[in-house]
């Protein structure tokens, strides 16, 4: 991997990015409520260590003093890991996720732990540990979930970037609610050793970041295959950075004439058709697909999670509800409502759909589509779990599906300020092109630039 073309970074850098991130912290956690646990001990020495090697004009690597956080599934040697579970409130694993690993050996400052939906289980990212994750932008309504306080946490200027984690949904849709970029690589590109797991058939890791450039240099600090992972996938990866200004001239974008546009808030639709305008303008071309299957995807991807979300925690199922909250368990147990025939028909579904996909992207190149169907809702009381979660991941929950990267990027804001994310789709191991469409939108717009009103209070900016 090659130094960045804007040189070496500069001495002093990196200890001053996680003084700024630590400061946001300081002030705006005790409301927000977006970090679980905080490094600072730690990201000081690792900023100071950046720092020293700058002097000395090394760099460390692509994430040379990012401060980063991660969600508190991902494991840490010596830093408590919930997953936002009570039975794991005291957990200190012995050794760091093979993603932290790879974060570290690329110059990475880990922060702290990000604050989530109690065992990834829905999007409201809220759990008996932490408690409520609030959005930045609107600290009434959800941040989304259920990696909330990996969005959060970027939205309020508390990291650079972060980790989530995205099963069905939950990278993205907390990066459309917050304002921020994430990306759900294909599946199995990035090891999910190490970390807590809801679906191992869906599960990945996604990182997070203001900037689209951000999420393509962890991507592609993190891509790699782990032996030791069961589903991990050994798929190449070319240098791509260098390509990321390349542009998008002729890339095929394709809008779908089904599903992807219906029971949207008005607004939601006006953002994203807004933006393939924008896309259109800067060489891509525009083309209408049906893609066949597309409504039945969720009620696939809802058996298998259930089905395995389940079987990973059937202990504390059998248990009744004490080791879980109430409305975490009474979601997850109706899984136990799938029969075996559920299962085996939600297989079939999901072979179906990944083939009828794969016709599409004969035609196409991107698929393009809201992320989520409204911006986000506001915090309700426990009831709401299953019914925001069902609406949030209407439209995420058909990539997850077919196992294809997927990338929210920022593209609007609704009336009352809340902001809008696109959703862009590619075929299976096309995260350098959705990557490079999401910056060229970026480079041509300036939502993603917005700061929210709690950051502009003191005139305090991202880092």
């Amino acid at each position: 991997m090659s130094e960045p073309e804007t040189g070496r970074p500069e001495p002093g850098a990196a200890r001053a990015a996680v003084e700024r991130c630590l400061a946001q912290i300081e002030r705006l956690d005790p409301s927000l409520k977006a970090m679980a646990t905080t490094t600072a001990a730690g990201a000081r020495e690792q900023a100071d260590a950046c720092d020293r090697a700058a002097a000395e004009g090394r760099w460390l690597g692509l994430l040379h003093g990012m401060p980063i956080a991660l969600k508190d599934n991902i494991e840490t040697a010596g830093v408590r890991t919930t997953s936002g579970a009570a039975y794991l409130a005291d957990h200190i694993p012995n050794s760091d996720a093979p993603v932290v690993g790879r974060l570290k050996a690329q110059g990475a400052v880990l922060i702290g732990k990000a604050n989530m939906q109690e065992l990834a289980w829905g999007v409201v990212s809220t759990n008996p540990v932490f408690g409520q994750c609030r959005n930045p932008w609107n600290p009434e309504r959800i941040p989304g979930g259920s990696s909330g306080g990996s969005g959060a946490a970027i939205a309020a200027g508390m990291a650079q970037a972060t980790l989530g984690t995205d099963t069905g949904g939950s990278v993205r849709i907390p990066a459309s609610m917050t304002g921020t970029a994430g990306l759900r690589p294909t599946h199995g590109r990035i090891s999910i050793r190490g970390i807590t797991p809801v679906s191992v058939a869906h599960d990945t890791v996604g990182p997070m970041a203001q900037s689209v450039a951000d999420v393509a240099r962890l991507f592609a600090a993190l891509a790699a295959y782990d032996p030791l992972d069961p589903v991990s996938r050994d798929l190449p990866l070319e240098n791509f950075l260098p390509r990321l200004e390349d542009g998008i001239e002729g890339v095929r974008i394709g809008l779908a004439r089904n599903f992807f546009f219906e029971d949207v808030a008005g607004e939601v639709e006006a953002a994203v058709r807004a933006a393939a305008g924008v896309l259109e303008s800067l060489g891509a071309r525009l083309v209408d697909v049906t893609l066949a299957g597309a409504e039945t995807a969720q009620r696939w991807t809802t058996i298998m999670a259930y089905a395995d979300a389940c079987a990973y925690h059937r202990e504390r199922l059998d248990a009744g509800p004490g080791a879980l909250s109430e409305a975490v368990y009474e979601r997850m147990i109706m899984g136990r409502t799938f029969s075996a025939v559920d299962y085996a028909e939600a297989m079939r579904g999901r072979e179906a759909w990944r083939r009828a996909l794969a016709g599409v992207f004969e035609s196409v190149d991107v698929l393009l589509s809201p992320t989520t169907p409204r911006p986000a809702p506001p915090i309700a009381d426990d009831r709401s779990l299953h019914r925001a979660t069902q609406d949030a991941t209407r439209f995420t929950y058909g990539g997850a599906l077919a196992s294809i990267p997927g990338l929210s990027v920022p593209c609007g804001f609704s009336s009352d300020g809340l902001p809008i994310g696109m959703m862009l789709e590619g075929a299976w191991g096309a995260e350098p092109l959705l990557l490079r469409v999401g910056h060229a939108y970026q480079q041509a717009t300036e939502w993603h630039l917005r700061r929210a009103p709690c950051l502009e209070e003191d005139g305090a900016g991202a880092t």
